[in-house]
């Protein structure tokens, strides 16, 4: 399967589509729609349709459908908003951004809303006399079409209540995006170019590319930088990956065969914004996953079962990554250079804070190291290594924590030797 390398116009149509004013705009819309439409085709109602169904037969039914689906819509609205602060208190602030991208939940209040427009756009043809006299018929059609849609959200929405924003339903949301990054990772190490490493040597005219903002490094557009290499002599040497946080005017990379203003256009094609994002950032669900541990961690509490919970998700996602599908044979951009994620980066941030914040518990302390000793038998020699010096690390803190001798004698059995 190959991997879709995004761009930025890629990256901002993603971050649109997840907007919870698009859906609602685009219901509004078709709701609005429907109510011209029904101006637009009274001329094939039948007669007898028309005598039937007069406006009053449908008044009242719009009437109930745009007070009830106001109500609602402000109910489900606040609602969200509660899910979503108590999940961040729970958890970390860093998963509001993953909340709400939740499509369930813009689906539904889209549907919602977008009914109380349609009700109340029809209510007001209506009484302005805009709609003619048989158009009632088509209306009360679409307001029957309406209704249903609204009793299936509904039901969406009652299923969706039972688990938003508990731990568990934040925590799988927080794995699946982790694990989405990861995977992209593993099939292109290098975002599609030539790995960067202590052998690479740059060319003796290489001028440096500097960050043009502050901000952490959200996206590289590797499509545009490529197409904007003219000949087979250049060569672009980035130091930096997504997750980064660089500052105005640090050196990030080095091009060579560019004029200074092409230097600078490289530039303007990394995405910088003052968060980190899951899209390239292989890390960043590591990061976060590892700070809901370390709040569950924490003195006021004092839930060690979800720091274990976490501890599972993360031995899955790096033991997924170490067996996933290596890169592809060849680079897609071979005039682009960049580093892999780093191994030890990427154990250090999913565990260091855990080593350090469970280390007065013997249950979170055993269940690091049964967790490591499996990361330490992975193909990759580099994790393996790595897991296996967090190890260590991670005894040198429960040593000093852990006050009972019998704890420290079962934690020395679990501990990895440092090496293989």
């Amino acid at each position: 399967m190959k991997i879709h390398i995004l761009s930025t116009t890629a990256l901002s149509l993603l971050r649109l589509s997840r907007k919870l004013w698009l859906r609602v705009t685009l219901f509004a819309l078709l709701a609005i729609l429907a109510s011209g439409a029904a101006i637009l085709l009274e001329d094939q109602i039948p007669n007898s349709l028309k005598a039937r169904f007069t406006p009053d037969a449908v008044m009242p039914i719009l009437t109930i459908l745009a007070s009830g689906m106001l109500a609602v819509s402000t109910f489900s609205l606040n609602v969200m908003v509660t899910a979503h602060n108590a999940a961040a208190g729970q958890t970390t602030p860093r998963v509001h951004a993953i909340l709400l991208a939740d499509t369930t939940t813009h689906t539904v209040l889209a549907t919602f809303i977008g009914a109380f427009v349609y009700a109340l756009s029809a209510i007001i043809l209506f009484q302005a006399g805009f709609y003619p006299e048989g158009a009632s018929v088509l209306v009360l059609v679409f307001t029957v079409a309406v209704v249903v849609l609204v009793v299936v959200a509904l039901l969406r929405w009652i299923h969706h209540l039972s688990d938003l924003g508990s731990m568990d339903a934040t925590l799988f949301a927080v794995e699946q995006a982790a694990r989405d990054s990861l995977i992209r990772d593993r099939s292109l190490p290098s975002l599609g170019a030539q790995r960067l490493s202590e052998d690479t040597v740059l060319p003796d005219e290489a001028c440096p590319l500097t960050a043009p903002q502050t901000g952490y490094l959200q996206l590289i557009d590797m499509h545009a930088i490529s197409e904007k290499l003219g000949t087979d002599q250049t060569r672009v040497y980035l130091y930096v990956r997504p997750g980064a946080y660089l500052v105005r005017g640090q050196t990030i990379g080095h091009a060579s065969g560019l004029a200074e203003d092409e230097r600078r256009a490289i530039c303007q094609n990394l995405t910088i914004a003052a968060t980190r994002s899951f899209e390239q950032d292989a890390s960043y669900g590591l990061l976060v996953l590892s700070e809901t541990a370390s709040r569950a961690l924490s003195p006021g509490i004092n839930d060690p079962g979800t720091a274990i919970a976490v501890l599972c998700r993360q031995e899955k996602l790096l033991l997924d990554w170490a067996y996933a599908t290596h890169a592809e044979d060849s680079p897609r951009f071979p005039r682009l250079f960049l580093p892999e994620t780093s191994r030890v980066a990427m154990i250090d941030t999913a565990f260091a804070s855990v080593a350090r914040d469970g280390a007065g518990q013997i249950e979170v302390a055993l269940r690091l190291q049964q967790v490591l000793a499996r990361l330490a038998s992975v193909p990759d020699a580099t994790l393996a290594q790595a897991a296996r010096e967090m190890s260590q690390h991670a005894r040198e803190y429960a040593e000093t924590a852990l006050t009972v001798e019998r704890d420290k004698t079962r934690l020395r059995a679990a501990v990895l030797s440092p090496s293989p």
